[in-house]
């Protein structure tokens, strides 16, 4: 599924129609470049969960992020400063994609081999200064159910 958002609030507006309908152990991949609007996405899925934006902020620095939400935590990686599969294996990710929280992962491209095999994965690039082209794709029943689930809420 491809969508383009024309703006920061329109990427916003879709990240929170996503974030409504996830689950505990949800994992969402980000790919894209700098300033393509994964960091953006995120604050709006943290809406969708009853977190405020203001409390997403990229975590280059600190690498996670956990944030609480209305039912769950959301689990904030930003893999961008790792470079190597060890540097992230020994972040202990694991506890974080399969837990009780959502994970969302900026940067995903940096997992390689130890991605995981089932996630809702979201390519985010840039059309212009304003707009962005967001390509879902789904692995596993769970996630295409979501993305199709998704698909009829932006419909509306």
């Amino acid at each position: 599924m491809k969508l383009i958002s024309h703006s920061v609030k329109d990427t916003l507006r879709l990240g929170r129609l996503l974030g409504v309908r996830l689950k505990p152990a949800d994992i969402l991949c980000l790919f894209g470049g700098l300033g393509s609007g994964k960091t953006v996405f995120t604050k709006g899925i943290a809406l969708g969960m009853g977190i405020p934006k203001e409390k997403i902020i990229s975590p280059s620095f600190v690498l996670i992020r956990e944030h609480q939400g209305r039912n769950m935590p959301l689990y904030h990686f930003d893999l961008y400063r790792l470079r190597k599969e060890q540097d992230i294996l020994n972040l202990g990710y694991e506890g974080y994609f399969y837990g009780e929280g959502v994970t969302v992962i900026e940067w995903a491209d940096r997992l390689k081999k130890i991605a995981p095999e089932k996630s809702l994965k979201i390519y985010f690039s840039h059309l212009n200064s304003c707009s962005r082209l967001l390509e879902f794709s789904a692995s596993g029943a769970r996630y295409a159910k979501l993305l199709k689930e998704f698909y009829e809420d932006i419909g509306d």
